[in-house]
C-alpha cells in the first residue's frame, strides 16, 4: 500500500513497485484515508510518506501496527532529519528511505522490509552504532543490567546489522555461515531479553536518546 499526498509521486512509486512484481493493494493521499483503507487492504508492507495531512506518518505507523503487528512500515520521506527518523522507528517503522533514493534502492528496501529485515539511513545507523559501542565498553560490567556484556564478535555483527546489512552480506563479509550470523544475533537478543531485530534497534535508539 502506498501513502503519499503528492499524486504524481504516489503514482510513480505505485508504477515502479508494480513493474517490479509487487501487488499494490491500495493507495491513500493522507493519514485518514490510509487508516480507513488499511483494514480492507491488509498490505504486508506500507510505503508511507512522513509529512502527510493528519494524522501524520508517525501516527499512522503506530496505529497500523496496533491494528496489525505483522505489517511492515517503510517510510519514504523527503526528510532525512535524524529526529524524524527516530520518531518513525520508535513508532515501529522497520525502514526509512529518503526520496532522493533511486528506483532500485526503493525496490530493494521494500523486498528487505517484507522479508523482515531493517533498512536504515546513514544518520540512524550512526546513532545505533554509538549505542553498540557503549555496550561493548569494557567498563560496562555484567552486573549492570543496563549494559549486557557482548562479545567482540557479537558487537561486530551488530554494527553491520545497524548499517542495514542483511545476514547474507554479513556472513560474506566476515567469512561466516549464515547460521553463525543468525546465532550471534539471537545470542545478543537473548542477553537483552528481546525477540527480534526491530526491538533491538528501538532499544538502542531509546538508550541513545535517553542516555548521557
Amino acid at each position: 500500500m502506498v501513502v503519499d499526498d503528492h499524486p504524481m509521486w504516489r503514482d510513480a512509486v505505485e508504477r515502479d513497485l508494480a513493474a517490479a512484481g509487487f501487488d499494490v493493494v491500495g493507495v491513500a493521499a493522507d493519514g485518514r484515508q490510509a487508516l480507513a483503507r488499511f483494514p480492507a487492504c491488509r498490505p504486508q508492507v506500507l510505503v508511507l510518506d512522513l509529512q502527510i495531512p493528519e494524522p501524520n506518518g508517525v501516527a499512522v505507523t503506530a496505529e497500523v501496527l496496533r491494528h496489525d503487528p505483522s505489517a511492515r512500515v517503510l517510510i519514504l520521506s523527503a526528510s532525512g532529519e535524524q529526529g524524524d527518523v527516530l520518531e518513525a522507528v520508535k513508532a515501529g517503522a522497520t525502514g526509512y528511505l529518503v526520496k532522493s533514493a533511486s528506483r532500485e534502492e526503493l525496490i530493494d528496501a521494500v523486498r528487505r522490509v517484507a522479508a523482515g529485515d531493517t533498512v536504515f539511513t546513514a544518520g540512524l545507523a550512526g546513532l545505533v552504532l554509538g549505542e553498540f559501542r557503549r555496550l561493548a565498553d569494557p567498563g560496562a560490567g555484567p552486573e549492570d543490567p543496563g549494559h549486557p556484556e557482548l562479545t567482540e564478535r557479537e558487537t561486530e555483527v551488530l554494527k553491520m546489522v545497524a548499517k542495514g546489512m542483511s545476514y547474507k552480506q554479513i556472513a560474506e563479509r566476515l567469512v561466516l555461515s549464515h547460521r553463525t550470523v543468525q546465532n550471534h544475533v539471537q545470542n545478543t537478543l537473548r542477553k537483552l531479553q528481546m525477540h527480534n531485530r526491530v526491538e533491538l534497534t528501538r532499544w538502542a535508539i531509546e538508550r541513545g536518546l535517553d542516555g548521557d
